[in-house]
């Protein structure tokens, strides 16, 4: 062996780099990996809604008083000026501090008015969400997103006005409202409906501005998002299902295409395998809370290294 070889300056100089340029590499492929991983597990087709009628759900023209009075208070009171209000509010106060698990079991009483697609407890509508991800094989992140999708609904005991800012539909607030939005007509006794810029195609924002930069009416997904995204490690997947879950607008209509940004169409390609799971687990068996806590715990403690949420 020479003795260049045998030098362990030159030897620590040159293959040390080397050896940590090689390190650097493997990491990059790594992460590459797991992000294909991750999509692959994402994107799949469904399975367990195979053999349902979807034209059974979100009937909203034949819906009951009940679910078109909802609609039509949040309307007229989803505004710009009650938008900046809502996320002040938010930014300033804590409204409890719980576990998630304690939160499903407070959400447990409530009733979504504007669901025209099922009366089950809202704890029970989690569940089988997560469920029917868990038999398709999605990703433990996925189940997790889906077991806690809807509980922003807690704004409902933390003084909300009503259903009316909890629950719906989501939409852009600061720019005209666009027709294929959930009974469209109700907006005219919004005092932004026809406004000099609220009004207009674009209003406060530009084309191409990024859905990040938009006001979406407040409510339970806005709510969630802004709680979960500092207080978990899901992945930026999970953020945009559950900010977006019901923007149906956009997700299921293609309206508000103009606002979006690079990163908003990969996280469009997240919320359309999502939405599957929310929507048609709704026929499902009822589920039992106890035979499946366990599990879920466990998927829980695996996202939130906070035991304790602020709410």
């Amino acid at each position: 062996m020479s003795p260049a070889a045998l030098d362990p300056v030159r030897y620590t100089s040159r293959n040390g780099q080397a050896l940590e340029n090689v390190s650097d590499d493997i990491d990059a492929v790594n992460v590459l990996k797991s992000e294909m991983k991750r999509e692959r597990g994402m994107h799949e087709s469904s399975v367990f809604d195979a053999e349902k009628d979807k034209a059974q759900f979100r009937q909203y023209e034949d819906a009951c008083d009940r679910v078109k009075a909802l609609y039509r208070e949040q309307h007229e009171k989803q505004t710009v000026a009650y938008n900046l209000k809502a996320r002040s509010d938010f930014r300033y106060k804590i409204r409890a501090e719980m576990s998630i698990w304690q939160a499903l079991e407070k959400l447990n009483t409530f009733i979504d008015e504007s669901d025209p697609d099922t009366s089950l407890s809202q704890i029970e509508h989690l569940l089988q969400t997560a469920e029917a991800m868990r038999r398709d094989g999605r990703p433990r992140w996925m189940q997790l997103t889906g077991l806690i999708h809807d509980l922003g609904k807690l704004l409902f005991f933390f003084g909300a006005q009503g259903q009316w800012d909890v629950v719906g539909d989501t939409f852009p607030v600061g720019c005209a409202f666009d027709k294929r939005i959930t009974l469209p007509d109700t907006f005219k006794r919004n005092p932004d409906y026809g406004h000099e810029i609220y009004g207009t195609k674009y209003g406060i924002y530009t084309p191409g501005c990024g859905l990040d930069n938009m006001m979406l009416s407040w409510g339970h997904d806005e709510y969630l998002y802004h709680v979960v995204k500092d207080q978990s490690t899901l992945p930026d997947e999970a953020l945009a299902m559950i900010r977006y879950h019901s923007f149906y607008p956009w997700h299921s209509s293609g309206a508000y295409q103009e606002f979006m940004d690079e990163h908003d169409h990969a996280m469009l390609r997240a919320v359309k395998a999502f939405n599957p799971y929310d929507l048609y687990s709704k026929s499902d068996d009822t589920p039992s809370v106890e035979e499946l806590k366990p599990y879920y715990l466990e998927l829980i403690d695996e996202f939130f290294p906070t035991k304790i949420i602020r709410w």
